[in-house]
Order: C-alpha cells, then sequence, then structure tokens
C-alpha cells in the first residue's frame, strides 16, 4: 500500500498533502495537550510496532504482496490521533531511509495509513465495543475494527491509482501516471486486503493487543509505562522474524518499478518515466555485501531504533508540566 513517487501526478501530490495536513495538525495539538511527557516514548515503541509489521510481507492473490500496517491497534493503545503521529513517522523514515514509498506521494500514503486506517479502525472498535461489554467483545471489536481500517484505506489507496488515467493523459489519451483506471485498481487492491491483508490484519491486532495487556497493561490502560521488558520482547523478537516477510514473492500492486510496469502494462507512462527519482540510503531493507536476509534484520534493528529514539528525544525536549 506503500505508492511509490510518480504513480500519481504531482498535482494529486499536492491535494492528498493538503488533505491530509489538517489531521496532522490536530492530532499534533492533541497529543501535546492529553499525552503526558511519561507517556511520548510509547509513541515511538508503537511506531516502531508499525515499522516491523510492515516489513512482514504475505502473498495475496494475483502474484502480489502486502503487508499488516498496525494504525488501529495503536490508536486502540494510545488514541487516533497519537496513532496518526507516530504511523506517519514510521513512513515518513520508510520513504527517507529505504524507499519504501515515494516522497512526493508521502501525504498520500500517511492520508491512507496514517489518517484513514487508524480512525476508522479505531471507531469501528469503539461502536462494536460499547455494544459488547464483555471482554471478549474487546477483542471481536479490535477484530473488526482492524479489518475495516485497513480494507478502506486499501479502497482510497485504490481511488487514488484509478483516478491517474482519467484525469492525467496525454492528447493521445495515454495515462501520464499510473495506467490502470478504476475498474481494475480497486478490485486489484481491495479484493485481496479484504481476503488476506485484512485476516492479517486482524491477526496480528488481537494477538499483539492481548500480549500487551498481559505483559504491559499500563500501555493497555494509557497511563504512564512502568513495565517494559515484555514489550522490549516483542520489539526483539519482531525484528529476529523479519526474513519471513522475504518469503513473499512479488511485488505489491502499484508498486512496481518502470522497467516491471513497461513488462506488465505494455509501455511506461511518460509521466512515469520522467518523473522524480529519490535513492534511498538502504533501498529495499537490503545492506550491500551483505545477504538478504541479514540485510534485512539490520534494518529492522536500525528503523525501530531510530524511532524510538527520536521519540524519547521529542519526550527529553517537552518541558515538564508545571506543578500547582
Amino acid at each position: 500500500m506503500h505508492i511509490p513517487d510518480n504513480y500519481l501526478s504531482p498535482v494529486t501530490c499536492a491535494v492528498m498533502a493538503a488533505a491530509v495536513a489538517p489531521a496532522w495538525i490536530l492530532s499534533i495539538k492533541k497529543v501535546k495537550k492529553e499525552m503526558p511527557r511519561a507517556k511520548l516514548p510509547q509513541l515511538g515503541i508503537c511506531a516502531a510496532l508499525a515499522f516491523l509489521m510492515m516489513m512482514y510481507n504475505v502473498p495475496l492473490p494475483g502474484g502480489t504482496t502486502g503487508h499488516a500496517v498496525g494504525g488501529t491497534l495503536i490508536a486502540i493503545l494510545l488514541g487516533p490521533s497519537a496513532a496518526c503521529v507516530s504511523v506517519s513517522v514510521a513512513l515518513l523514515l520508510q520513504a527517507l531511509l529505504f524507499g519504501d514509498g515515494g516522497i512526493l506521494s508521502f501525504g498520500a500514503n500517511c492520508f491512507n495509513m496514517a489518517f484513514v486506517l487508524p480512525f476508522v479502525g479505531y471507531y469501528v472498535y469503539q461502536f462494536i465495543k460499547e455494544r459488547m461489554k464483555s471482554k471478549s467483545g474487546e477483542y471481536v471489536a479490535a477484530a473488526v475494527g482492524s479489518y475495516f481500517g485497513i480494507v478502506v484505506a486499501s479502497l482510497c489507496a485504490a481511488i487514488e491509482f484509478g483516478v491517474q488515467p482519467l484525469l492525467f493523459h496525454t492528447a493521445a489519451g495515454q495515462p501520464l501516471y499510473c495506467p490502470y483506471p478504476l475498474s481494475v485498481s480497486i478490485p486489484a487492491m481491495v479484493i485481496p486486503h479484504m481476503l488476506v491483508a485484512g485476516p492479517v490484519e486482524l491477526l496480528f491486532t488481537v494477538l499483539i493487543l492481548a500480549f500487551v495487556k498481559k505483559v504491559s497493561p499500563d500501555l493497555a490502560e494509557r497511563v504512564p509505562e512502568k513495565k517494559t521488558k515484555g514489550i522490549w520482547g516483542l520489539l526483539l523478537a519482531l525484528v529476529c522474524a523479519t526474513p519471513l516477510g522475504l518469503i513473499a514473492s512479488g511485488t505489491a500492486w502499484g508498486e512496481w518499478g518502470t522497467d516491471e510496469l513497461a513488462g506488465i502494462a505494455g509501455f511506461t507512462p511518460g509521466g512515469m518515466a520522467n518523473g522524480f527519482s529519490f535513492n534511498a540510503l538502504l533501498p529495499d531493507y537490503s545492506v550491500s555485501g551483505l545477504p538478504e536476509a541479514v540485510g534485512y534484520i539490520l534494518s529492522a534493528v536500525i528503523g525501530a531504533a531510530v524511532l524510538v529514539i527520536v521519540f524519547k528525544l521529542v519526550s527529553d525536549m517537552r518541558k515538564p508540566a508545571r506543578q500547582s
């Protein structure tokens, strides 16, 4: 679901960035107002969690791949505004350091995965939880909410892809950017997420939520965390197991390189061939000279560590609240 650069027109990228900007502003204000300084490092832990979950690629129908995001999980633990902030920072790191998702399309990716996904997932979760008061009801709500969150996010990405040939094309009608219309992009994105990626997101959400409630109830209850060993153990386990994400072959739909797309579509759209280019330091989570699995683990360590450190520094720089 990470839209690369040049699949969307610069105009679309600008519109999507403008669309998600209010969500960023309001979410940051809400986090600053409602989240105590001692709790800010939890944003880094949750951002690292989302980053690692997105490294676990799974095969989807049609020979493509997909992944979980964790946005609804973070929204349940810390609130949807906190999820918007933490997932956005994780997506920024992925784009800048690993080339996963575009620079120009960063706003669109955040709109889909850091705004739509956690907010839809959280409010579906809340709706069900309020009507199912039992302990199991919370997990049912988390399952359904996380499923709907990622499916609706995939629909948004599909629409962004699908309007490109309609709005941006040559005088002869040849698409300049993503060449696939809505009639192709929507089923290609939404159906695999309904059948596979959605259940994977659901499974990750329910299992990790249950684990967090057991080993770190402070985090689950949204109070400053005291017990952290279990959370760090979870992150370490996810890091060590990331090579499992390499098992799935194929490229995610809409994330092909220009050469690969030319082989699939039969041509390279002009806007893509002459579009924006950015060279990431560790492209595709690989490290030159190291085996693929080792590079993947090292990338996981670097990414998770950077996210934890960034939010810890933000916490340290924030002035303690005045005591009356």
